[in-house]
């Protein structure tokens, strides 16, 4: 099983006052460089995969800075996690994608092999090739931790089409397996605005 990793970078972090998440500083000391928190994210993702595509709408130059392919949504309305992770399938070349929010630092180190034995055990049960494997935890689950076959892209851009835009919503309309993980603080969302 080939996996390209998409960060998703592309929201408007309204929750941080409108900055780019991607790039704030997480746990920045004065006497170390700058390190965004999409820096934490990818150094954390691209071991688990084969490859890793960073999905974003602003400061695209910045992203690019990182040498992986950036990929912007299919139109400028915002539309959400959805939107990013369409964009991932259209641009990845392995028949896996998954998709990560660039505000979770500490993701699991595990997390790809996780979610590809749930989907390998669950598909050889039900014999459901296009299963989903999605993250949860104590809190509940995280739905932008998400394996997913690039061969749902047309499902998602239908999807979209019709303006939904909640990523539960899609995923429920496909055989999916949660994967529980014991770490809480590994899917911690930096949402707040940095002092």
């Amino acid at each position: 099983m080939q996996i390209t990793a998409v960060i998703l970078a592309g929201g408007r972090g309204m929750r941080m006052g409108g900055v780019d998440k991607g790039l704030v500083d997480y746990q920045h000391k004065p006497d170390q460089p700058h390190k965004p928190m999409v820096a934490h994210v990818l150094e954390r993702i691209q071991p688990q995969v084969d490859q890793v595509i960073i999905n974003a709408n602003r400061n695209l130059d910045q992203y690019q800075e990182y040498g992986l392919p950036v990929v912007t949504d299919a139109n400028d309305q915002f539309d959400g996690p959805l939107a990013g992770m369409l964009a991932g399938m259209h641009h990845a070349t392995t028949d896996w994608v998954l998709s990560v929010p660039c505000d979770s630092p500490l993701l699991p180190l595990d997390l790809v092999s996780r979610l590809r034995r749930a989907i390998e055990q669950a598909s050889a049960i039900h014999n459901t090739p296009t299963m989903l494997a999605i993250a949860r935890s104590a809190s509940g689950t995280h739905p932008v931790f998400c394996l997913m076959p690039r061969q749902l892209s047309a499902d998602l851009d239908a999807f979209l089409a019709q303006g939904q835009r909640k990523v539960r919503a899609w995923q429920a309309q496909h055989p999916h397996v949660f994967v529980s993980f014991e770490d809480e603080q590994a899917f911690t969302n930096i949402n707040q605005s940095p002092s």
